[in-house]
């Protein structure tokens, strides 16, 4: 049966299951549906089940809860409710016949489950099953009395009982303190004390029992409490010393010192000094004897008394370490005067030179926090001179010492006063023996290096700085200080250089510790302090790249936009007034990286959120108009243009959209599909054409859902935009060969806003490579014709413009394409020029040349295909073309005449030809 069975079965079937399959995933379901399903039955539901299937099943289910394989896969939890289960189903039996052995059975499952609730924090349902012991054992104990047996018999059947009782009364007690009942659990606790005659082994139990109650009330600050069980624990350790260590009563008594000196000092500090004394006697210990200082300190001890105390100290053969603790925990309570005499008493008992040189050392230590500056520097000198006569500190003496100068050098350096920290420095760099140098060394001369460019002592700064660099070049802060000292020289490209490196060092190594600035800094942390001092110091190149590189490595988003435009204002103005160049270029590129940044970031803090806070709309607004402004400045660099406009696109996208913030999101889009189609022109293969042409497209339907939009909010009746996307989109689909391009041309005719401009360079795309459309261009360029002409102020030069595109699209190279237009028709728009020529000045005198020679080139194709009265026709066009000539005409006149008429007398000797004209 599959795991997930387990919910379709009932109780019983459950129960066969889990103890048949031993182990399986769906144990801890079973065992809650046991658990929930047992508080709802009772012997009623179980009737067609004897006592002795209960008893067998209750028996089963308990033996397979406690077994080594299925304690390991199930809770602490889940164990107490499989026991509160078997005995509920034991408990069910009738008991009125129930053995001694069954009685007995039923007692150690109700005392088991019951700790087993209180072990998992269940105090309350553990008290049923103690209480069901209890009853248990009092029917134990009846049948016991009542059958007849020897007195030894009895007397040791009773004593099991008994023993039993106790355990039961310790359970209740631990109830009682889960509960908070101190009533309750003393109640059961003494109940077990007077039970301890009898039962004597019991004594250490008991005693470890009331020494965790102590420990607990003593963590809940119920000292009252606390100590009530920390005195019984002792009192009954006391009288069953041969079951008690006398280390564990000392333990409970130095406790309950502890306890006494917490609760109240002042009132219970001869209870505290009584307790701690009398654990001193039962077992001497270095915990002991602090604590009795520590209590000693709390009262009002004089010193006189205290020095007896400490010298019976020397007197116990007490360590080192723990004698330096004794004067550590006399200077923290303000007895200076008997911890410095205990100190030098210190110094004089323990004669070994390591002894004595680590009292020296701690004997400084002290002195500096207290203060004492000039005793403190004595002993260092003393120190120092033994370190050169032949009586040295050990090394990890040396270590200390050197830590402790650290500090209080870190401690003036922190307060801005260089010259004290330098003073500490000086003295720990005295204790570098010669020619040992270490790690350390070259810290020690960094952070000195640091208190020298604080007081301007430039020269030693670099002295210093060059000795860590040669014995640790590759150190984060070594080049650091480089860089601050590079800055102050005002040498750019060194600060260059050394914050290159730097950037290398940060990003492949942990940064090394306990330097002046902190003990740990983070990448982001030391780029921002690079840069606000080069910018302090007027090195702004250095400071551009350090924010460069803080915008790079910082995680704290908000520390990156504020380095980002801190970067933006230093650069934008400087690149704006640089001319054309190569470096011009390359800070552009500097900025378009910098600006993506910025939007990565927008996006990875926004998004998800429905709204966004007005400081992040307004930082959104600035770099918006920032990379507006860049676009605009980049126009002689079209790809960066559309660069700087798409990112204006994207970052206006993180600002409300009212009716500015479409206009600009629609001019971007406008742009940057404007670029992707000239550069889709350029493109040196098909596929790299096609990406530009989806590109485009992608930025024109985004722009067209803008402006539909946009014209809801106001009159746009004289914006180009929905012009600009028709011819946008048209080049797009033309160049792509979209099949459905004629449908999309249908659906724009009858716009009443399009211009023969317009018209003219729909004509133009239809016919740029790739493009092949001369059916959609003749229509663009008749409907532009159509509309000059209907425009009131005529423009006599475009309209000629336009006249010369269409005769060019039908007559290429002088020969007609009849299968676009006949060739009446395109005499038509000869004439129609022709006609506008003798009504309207300003006709340009190049276009009617040009008209003149390509009616006469369109005459001698006819005449090569024998079209002799065509030919007589267009080059008859031609000459009266040749009348509205000005300047030119003087040059062509004779020419064409003579021509003319040649042509006439070779067209007269071939009169009959005209007959076989179609």
């Amino acid at each position: 049966m599959d795991d997930d069975d387990f919910r379709f079965m009932d109780f019983k079937e459950i129960i066969k299951n889990l103890i048949v399959k031993d182990i399986s995933p769906g144990m801890p379901e079973a065992i809650d549906r046991l658990f929930m399903d047992i508080a709802n039955i009772n012997r009623e539901s179980m009737a067609d089940i004897q006592d002795t299937q209960i008893e067998e099943m209750a028996v089963n289910l308990w033996n397979w809860a406690v077994t080594r394989n299925v304690g390991l896969l199930i809770s602490k939890e889940q164990k107490a409710k499989l026991r509160h289960v078997a005995c509920k189903l034991l408990c069910m039996c009738d008991d009125t016949a129930a053995t001694e052995e069954v009685i007995h059975r039923r007692i150690l499952m109700t005392m088991k489950t019951g700790k087993g609730w209180v072990d998992v924090g269940n105090a309350v349902m553990a008290d049923e099953f103690f209480q069901a012991a209890l009853t248990g054992l009092e029917q134990l104990y009846a049948k016991i009395m009542e059958r007849s047996c020897s007195e030894t018999q009895l007397t040791m059947q009773k004593l099991a009982v008994e023993r039993n009782l106790f355990k039961v009364y310790s359970y209740q007690a631990e109830s009682a303190i889960a509960q908070d009942d101190f009533q309750r659990a003393s109640t059961c606790a003494m109940r077990c004390k007077d039970m301890l005659a009898r039962l004597p082994k019991m004594a250490e139990y008991l005693h470890i029992l009331c020494y965790n109650f102590g420990v607990e009330n003593h963590m809940l600050n119920k000292y009252e409490e606390s100590c009530y069980w920390l005195s019984q624990s002792y009192d009954i350790g006391k009288t069953n010393k041969n079951s008690v260590d006398p280390e564990m009563l000392a333990k409970v008594l130095r406790l309950l010192a502890t306890v006494y000196m917490h609760w109240d000092d002042r009132e219970y500090h001869d209870k505290a000094l009584s307790a701690v004394n009398l654990a001193n006697k039962e077992h001497l210990n270095p915990a002991g004897i602090f604590l009795k200082i520590k209590i000693l300190l709390k009262g009002e001890t004089s010193n006189e008394e205290l020095l007896e105390v400490l010298m019976e100290i020397l007197h116990l053969n007490m360590s080192l370490d723990f004698c330096l603790s004794i004067t550590k925990l006399l200077m923290d309570n303000e007895r200076e005067l008997v911890g410095f005499h205990f100190l030098k008493i210190i110094s004089d008992h323990f004669k070994s030179p390591e002894n004595m040189g680590r009292a020296l050392v701690v004997h400084i230590d002290i002195l500096l926090q207290r203060k004492e500056e000039l005793f403190a520097q004595e002993k260092i000198e003393e120190v120092i001179r033994g370190q050169q006569t032949g009586r040295p500190l050990a090394t990890e003496l040396v270590g200390y010492l050197h830590n402790i100068l650290w500090k209080k050098a870190s401690k003036s350096f922190e307060a801005h006063n260089y010259t004290d920290a330098l003073c500490w420095y000086y003295y720990s760099l005295r204790l570098y023996e010669s020619g040992k140098m270490d790690m350390e060394f070259s810290k020690l001369k960094r952070n000195m290096a640091s208190c020298y460019l604080h007081l301007n002592q430039l020269d030693k700064a670099k002295e210093a700085v060059a000795e860590a660099e040669q014995l640790d070049p590759g150190n984060t802060f070594t080049q650091f200080y480089l860089f601050k000292i590079a800055v102050l020289e005002g040498n750019s490209d060194k600060a260059l250089q050394t914050i290159a490196i730097l950037e290398n060092l940060l990003t492949t190594e942990t940064a090394e510790g306990n330097d002046p600035i902190r003990d740990t800094i983070s990448p982001a942390t030391l780029f921002g302090l690079a840069a606000q001092f080069a910018l302090e110091n007027g090195q702004q190149l250095a400071g551009e790249k350090a924010l460069e590189y803080l915008a790079k490595y910082s995680e704290d988003t908000e520390q990156i936009i504020t380095a980002l435009k801190c970067l933006f204002r230093l650069l934008v103005p400087k690149v704006s007034e640089m001319p054309e160049s190569e470096n011009k270029k390359k800070e552009t590129d500097r900025l378009l990286v910098c600006l993506n940044r910025v939007h990565l970031k927008f996006s990875q803090t926004l998004f998800g959120k429905d709204s966004t806070s007005a400081s992040w709309i307004n930082e959104a607004h600035w770099f918006r108009k920032i990379a507006w402004n860049l676009a605009v400045q980049s126009h002689r660099e079209p790809v960066t243009m559309r660069e700087f406009f798409i990112l204006s696109y994207k970052m206006s996208q993180f600002c409300p959209s009212d009716q500015a913030i479409l206009i600009a999101q629609k001019t971007c889009l406008l742009m940057a599909a404007s670029v992707d189609l000239q550069q889709g022109k350029k493109a040196a293969t098909p596929s790299e054409q096609m990406k530009f042409l989806n590109r485009a497209l992608e930025q024109i339907h985004k722009c067209r859902d803008i402006w539909n939009v946009l014209k809801e909010t106001g009159d746009f009746s004289n914006d180009p935009c929905e012009i600009l996307l028709i011819l946008y989109e048209f080049e797009v689909k033309a160049k792509k060969n979209d099949p459905l391009l004629d449908n999309f041309l249908d659906s724009m005719w009858h716009l009443i806003h399009f211009e023969s401009k317009a018209l003219e360079t729909i004509a133009t795309l239809a016919m740029e490579m790739p493009a092949y459309y001369p059916s959609i261009a003749l229509k663009a360029l008749k409907g532009a014709l159509l509309l000059h002409k209907r425009k009131e102020s005529f423009d006599v030069m475009k309209y000629s413009h336009c006249l010369h595109n269409l005769i060019n699209l039908l007559v290429p190279g002088g020969v007609p394409s009849a299968e676009l237009c006949p060739l009446e028709e395109v005499c038509g728009y000869f004439e129609d020029g022709l006609n506008l020529i003798c009504h309207t000045e300003g006709y340009p005198e190049v276009e009617i040349l040009w008209l003149m020679m390509m009616s006469w080139n369109i005459g001698i194709y006819m005449y090569g295909r024998k079209k002799y009265v065509a030919t007589e026709k267009w080059c008859g066009l031609s000459v009266r073309f040749l009348d509205h000539l000005g300047s030119l005409r003087s040059i062509y006149e004779t020419q064409v005449n003579v021509l003319y008429s040649e042509l006439v007398d070779t067209l007269n000797k071939n009169k009959s030809s005209v007959f076989r004209e179609e």
